[in-house]
């Protein structure tokens, strides 16, 4: 067996794949087109975040069987690429949980004490004690957007500096955070509330800016703002604005929507601290994921078992085409619901038609649990961690079965209800393999779960379809199918659009603007 390593990476993660007989070739910093020409030889790779594990490159990769990812993000790899030819991806969620919180803390005190700053001018032959006053931490209310594991250190270790903790997560029950000593509550709460606000939850439509000018504008005056977790949850222009006018006190970033950053304004302004995505960068977490990436890959070479897989079950040999095109469906559904979702997680309720589904409906389960959780968490999700998560953030999800159908012999229906909604998503398999989705709601469809989709609901009267169309045409982005579901003439109906493109977020707040069209979201799947 040969790995080839394109990151730099501990010695510790080389030196146990060497002692089972494993061979390595680490070469890090090595171009796209270098690794394309090699990777054919190759049955592993590990990657850290800097290796862009395209498409293009997974085509090259004829031998290969397993790609790790020393660390706990999977965004610089393709999965959907590695999944389709047949490629493991596994990462080491958990590996940098104490850093990512330690590392916010760090900033977090820093903003409070002006600690960079009042460097910076001491290095400049001053000593303005009295320009660098500082806030403290004590007494001040801190507000998690993202209670994870990330979120929940952070909180713990606030609460030791005498801070209120108040935190906002779609996922987690009010009792488990009642149990955590965390008082749960809204993202506008936190907004509201806060001395300090700190985010750590993944990248996402939902989360995209949602610390944005609305956001800013409903702040405490003197807010500070602290990003660790992904680039692009804060709003760097509409935070440069609030920085300027006063709103927000300060701000420390460690992640960016473009990195490196380059010319970015907000270095200018002297309120503004900056780390070059620094979280998860310590000895400690270093060894921590290179050493368990390498115990991974080698387990996985012996046969000794798949851990930190993102995109394998472990029983996948063992179930039939049809099932596992189930599971794919469940998956599907539940990425799909994440991304149509409002409001916090009360309940979820699967049923399931037809004996196949009934006699699997755990493994269902499981992985309609992982499809919706692996959006809505910091952390990657599997098949192994789905259902604990799901635990641990207090949701439970009820099984139902039901009487055979006139249409469908076997049908999954999950329907979940959170505090401002309720969604209900049915699917079905055609041929074993051609999946679809036949039901949102209480419309009915006809849908490929695949690809890009901009979903929108509407008044049902003349017009509609071609003024978002027109919309769409004007910024390029071609329609590759729609499909239309309506109660009764003029009443709410709900369009979906098969996309060819990505819509940018100007496209999609223009479609939103069209009278009688609300609800407007871009789904991926």
């Amino acid at each position: 067996m040969k790995v080839l390593v394109t990151d730099p990476i501990e010695q510790v993660c080389t030196d146990i794949l060497a002692k089972e007989g494993i061979e390595v070739d680490a070469k890090p910093g090595l171009p796209p087109d270098e690794i394309k020409k090699i990777i054919g030889g190759y049955d592993g790779l590990i990657v850290r975040s800097g290796t862009k594990v395209t498409a293009d490159i997974i085509a090259e990769a004829k031998s290969m069987k397993v790609i790790g990812r020393a660390g706990a993000g999977v965004d610089n790899i393709d999965v959907g690429a590695a999944t389709r030819k047949g490629i493991v991806v596994m990462n080491t969620p958990g590996g940098n949980t104490i850093s990512t919180a330690e590392h916010t803390m760090a900033l977090m005190l820093s903003l409070a004490r002006n600690v960079p700053q009042s460097y910076q001018s001491i290095q400049n032959g001053k000593w303005d004690r009295k320009k660098y006053t500082g806030t403290e931490l004590f007494g001040k209310t801190l507000g998690v957007i993202g209670l994870g594991k990330v979120g929940r250190e952070v909180a713990i270790r606030a609460k030791a500096f005498g801070m209120s903790v108040i935190g906002y997560d779609p996922l987690l029950s009010a009792e488990a955070a009642s149990n955590l000593g965390f008082e749960l509550v809204s993202i506008n709460d936190i907004i509201v509330r806060s001395d300090f606000i700190t985010v750590h939850t993944p990248l996402t439509e939902e989360t995209r800016a949602v610390l944005g000018e609305k956001a800013f504008a409903a702040c405490k005056h003197g807010v500070r703002i602290i990003n660790c977790a992904r680039g692009g949850i804060v709003d760097e222009e509409a935070l440069l604005k609030a920085l300027e006018s006063g709103k927000v006190a300060g701000a420390a970033l460690d992640v960016f929507i473009k990195e490196p950053p380059g010319d970015n304004p907000l270095f200018k302004h002297p309120k503004f601290i900056a780390t070059p995505h620094l979280g998860a960068s310590t000895e400690e977490a270093q060894e921590k994921v290179a050493k368990q990436i390498g115990e991974q890959l080698v387990d996985f070479f012996k046969g000794r078992g798949i851990a930190g897989a993102v995109n394998i079950i472990d029983y996948q040999t063992a179930v039939s085409d049809e099932l596992r095109s189930y599971l794919m469906l469940a998956e599907k559904i539940g990425s799909l619901q994440a991304q149509l979702l409002s409001g916090k997680i009360k309940s979820i309720s699967a049923s399931y038609r037809g004996a196949l589904l009934q006699n699997s409906s755990e493994l269902l389960s499981t992985a309609f649990l992982k499809g919706m959780l692996d959006g809505l968490m910091y952390a990657p999700v599997n098949f192994v961690n789905a259902p604990v998560i799901a635990k641990e953030m207090g949701i439970a999800l009820s099984e139902k079965k039901e009487k055979d159908g006139e249409h469908y012999p076997y049908l999954l229906t999950v329907e979940v209800l959170t505090d401002r909604e309720e969604r209900t998503v049915s699917g079905t398999v055609f041929s074993q393999k051609e999946m679809r989705i036949v039901g949102i709601d209480k419309f009915h469809f006809e849908i490929v779960p695949e690809g890009r989709l901009l979903f929108y609901s509407n008044l049902d009267r003349p017009g509609m379809l071609a003024a978002v169309g027109g919309i769409l045409a004007s910024a390029k982005i071609n329609i590759a199918g729609v499909s239309l579901g309506r109660s009764a003439p003029g009443d709410k109906a709900i369009t979906i659009m098969s996309i060819d493109n990505e819509i940018p977020e100007p496209v999609l707040k223009e479609i939103s603007k069209v009278e009688g069209v609300f609800e407007v979201k871009s789904i991926k799947l």
